[in-house]
């Protein structure tokens, strides 16, 4: 998996117009709070629907195990219904 913090990523976008940047960082807040409203309502996600929030693949979600922290959150395989894993997000304080 790629962290999204690389350094060649942050040089790269160092280089980036301030409008850019601004509009990065409004997409990444908005997927926190979609993170944090997942978390509070306690929905499952799909590891696609994870892999989408975190703006990885998919196999890079389900490679990681069944519990790890992503930013604010643990994240938790809770069950596979199908061919589906379905996950749980509880916000870390």
């Amino acid at each position: 998996m790629v962290d999204s913090n690389t350094p060649s990523m942050i040089e790269a976008s160092d280089n980036l117009p301030r409008e850019v940047r601004v509009a990065q960082l409004r997409n990444t807040i908005e997927t926190l709070e979609i993170a944090d409203r997942i978390a509070h309502h306690g929905y499952l996600i799909t590891s696609s629907e994870l892999a989408d929030l975190m703006d990885v693949n998919a196999s890079a979600v389900t490679s990681r195990g069944d519990n790890w922290v992503w930013r604010n959150w643990v994240v938790s395989r809770v069950r596979r219904e199908g061919n589906q894993i379905l996950w749980q997000l509880d916000r870390v304080d």
